[in-house]
């Protein structure tokens, strides 16, 4: 780990780090708020996942989540959203390549050998904060939009790392939206019954005797609300197994970081009662 940038921040840093991937073959950087409690003690750790187009920048720098991160005693770590780089496979759209990695281990060329998000973020990014950084082991794991949906599916196919899960607008059902279908299809191939693995309304009708309770808000003014997120879908999926959700339609926010910049303060204090049930 190398730091790149360092702020002070509401008594604690907000810092950037830059460090070699081997699981996606590349150098990555990923923002690290550390409140002023981490001088004292080790404290658990929330992963957010940013949406399509965006860097480790976004959510450091808009969401405002750094004061109750502050309060609550919670390290907060912000990835980037795909592998980078002259090697790396890219696209000319906004939604497939870089900054598009979708949070899943992609399978198929050109993709598959830096396009392995899923595997970075479960496992890989933790290893590495817990090793270098004050650090428990104790994660909940958050995400807007693209990253939404990479959250829920991180926390639903691996329910034992987590202790909580959460989302702002999140695309529930990628097999089914356009977004989703133009990248599962090229990271994973055509086969459509393979997509399963990384649709969250498909993971909650299959989950284990694991459950984590999901928090979910939406805005009412998504510009993207019909089109690519749909959140009914995960609503009828949790209701049909009896799946714990909490899901919220904010009447008049868009899709915007000031939305998520109205809620976070909600969101990171859900995470944090679930640590300390922990």
């Amino acid at each position: 780990m190398r730091r790149v940038e360092r702020r002070a921040c509401f008594g604690g840093w907000q810092d950037v780090y830059e460090h070699d991937s081997q699981t996606l073959g590349c150098s990555m950087r990923f923002g690290v708020y550390l409140p002023s409690q981490a001088a004292k003690r080790r404290l658990p750790v929330l992963y957010w996942l940013s949406g399509l187009t965006c860097t480790e920048q976004n959510f450091i720098t808009k969401a405002g989540a750094q004061r109750y991160a502050a309060e609550q005693g919670v390290i907060l770590v912000a990835p980037d959203t795909s592998p980078r780089g002259a090697d790396v496979p890219d696209d000319p759209g906004y939604d497939l390549g870089q900054g598009a990695g979708f949070y899943v281990n992609a399978t198929q060329a050109p993709w598959a050998h830096h396009y392995r998000m899923h595997e970075y973020i479960v496992h890989e990014l933790p290893a590495l904060i817990e090793a270098e950084l004050p650090a428990t082991t104790v994660r909940g794991i958050c995400g807007h939009s693209m990253g939404g949906h990479g959250a829920l599916v991180a926390a639903l196919r691996n329910p034992s790392r987590y202790r909580s899960v959460s989302a702002f607008a999140p695309i529930v059902a990628p097999s089914a939206v356009p977004w989703g279908e133009k990248a599962l299809g090229a990271y994973l191939g055509s086969d459509r019954t393979l997509w399963a693995d990384w649709d969250a309304c498909a993971l909650i009708e299959r989950a284990a005797v694991v459950r984590l309770p999901i928090l979910v808000d939406q805005g009412s003014a998504d510009e993207f609300l019909e089109t690519q997120l749909q959140p009914q879908r995960l609503v009828d999926a949790a209701r049909k197994v009896g799946h714990p959700l909490v899901f919220s339609m904010r009447e008049g926010y868009d899709h915007s970081y000031y939305f998520i910049a109205s809620f976070i303060g909600e969101h990171i204090e859900w995470h944090a009662r679930a640590f300390e049930r922990a």
